[in-house]
């Protein structure tokens, strides 16, 4: 039996249930009850702390490379075209080339991350009660072609959106930064090849001839939009005085930008297999949350990895930053910035980044990605256990710990 832990989590407490170790373990039972069954994980006991083996292990399930899940729209003759205009900007600082290669290649597997949860949501749950047998002969390994449809769909408006945040301020340039007109071509190419990709997603999901997934990855896409703006309107605040937002803003901010896309691909995963609305709803809180905890891992990272002489940059509206605002309060976190900057308002973050260390914001962050990773393991109780299951299981513990 693993213990609860009880955490406390801005002056109240709430039970959360810490990860076992990944892999063999996940949580079982609700009500005031819960139980521990072992997974379906084939790896070892410390494979799905390392997300490069999460992943992998879980593309054998779905048997689907996600790697190459929007190959064949970036293979295209009209693509490539563009990706040939692109190596005009090599000598440049524009942000397009660093998006172009983590396309290409990415280390971390981060990118396809989305794609490869609507697959494995979709086999985890399976046909519904109410499927039609022509209909359930459509599957391929557990999953509708509509599905995978759907998950190319979600890779491609997630890709687009990467392109487009690579347009730069032209106004904000250095000299460093490369020429003017060359700085300028990238913008416009970084406008066109976002919009390609997006067009393209927006026409295979037209074809998937189903009125609300229509709707629910339209809104989607409006959410993106949205988060950006809230992205951009804070760019300016980086390395200054940041905005007085506390952390339910920064959630609803970040929901916009970088879980509404998964919650909603996930939900409409289970609208087209014909599943009713609970099973909708568990998987957008699974998408939600677990996007979230992904988030806030990322967040985490400078603050808690390698020592303290290895302090890189990182931003001033990420949630420890955020929580260290709300312990500390507006007037002293002000202070503490402008102690950090040097002449040219220059940011000594070595120095700003201890005074975040010593507060709260940073274990109080840990506990707000262990709180939401366990709503994510709730909302799968609902789907029967399975490999798929497992592996998103597997995925939420990956980002969940920090040893």
């Amino acid at each position: 039996m693993c213990p609860l832990v009880l955490l406390r989590w801005r002056g109240s407490c709430s039970r959360l249930l810490l990860p076992p170790p990944p892999g063999l373990w996940s949580a079982q039972g609700g009500g005031g009850g819960v139980r521990w069954r072992r997974g379906l994980f084939s790896g070892s006991p410390s494979a799905a702390s390392h997300w490069s083996k999460v992943v992998s292990e879980a593309e054998k399930i779905v048997g689907y490379p996600t790697s190459f899940m929007s190959l064949r729209c970036l293979l295209s003759d009209e693509l490539s075209n563009i990706a040939m205009q692109v190596r005009k900007l090599v000598g440049t600082k524009h942000p397009l080339l660093n998006t172009a290669r983590g396309l290409v290649y990415d280390s971390r597997n981060n990118l396809q991350m989305r794609g490869l949860v609507v697959l494995l949501i979709s086999k985890a749950a399976g046909p519904s009660n109410t499927a039609e047998l022509p209909f359930q002969h459509d599957m391929v390994s557990g999953i509708y072609s509509s599905q995978r449809s759907l998950a190319e769909i979600t890779e491609l408006i997630h890709t687009a959106f990467l392109v487009h945040r690579g347009i730069v301020n032209i106004g904000e340039l250095k000299s460093c930064d490369g020429l003017l007109k060359d700085m300028q071509f990238g913008n416009k190419i970084a406008v066109l090849s976002g919009d390609f990709l997006l067009a393209n997603a927006c026409t295979s999901l037209a074809q998937l001839q189903n009125t609300k997934v229509v709707e629910l990855i339209s809104s989607a896409i409006g959410d993106l939009v949205q988060g950006i703006y809230y992205d951009n309107s804070n760019l300016s605040a980086e390395n200054c005085l940041t905005h007085d937002i506390g952390i339910s803003t920064w959630k609803e901010q970040i929901f916009l930008s970088h879980s509404a896309l998964l919650a909603k691909s996930c939900q409409a995963a289970m609208e087209l297999a014909k599943h009713d609305a609970e099973i909708q709803d568990m998987a957008f809180q699974y998408g939600k949350n677990m996007s979230l905890s992904h988030k806030l891992h990322s967040d985490l990272q400078p603050f808690i990895k390698g020592k303290s002489s290895d302090s890189v940059a990182f931003s001033l509206n990420s949630a420890p930053v955020v929580l260290h605002q709300e312990f500390l309060g507006r007037e002293a976190w002000i202070k503490q910035i402008r102690e950090a900057q040097s002449k040219g308002n220059l940011m000594d973050f070595t120095k700003l980044q201890e005074a975040i260390k010593a507060g709260k914001g940073v274990t109080s962050a840990i506990d707000l990605c262990h709180y939401h990773g366990n709503r994510a393991l709730e909302a799968l109780e609902c789907f029967p256990p399975s490999e798929a299951r497992s592996a998103l299981e597997n995925m939420v513990y990956a980002v969940t710990r920090f040893s």
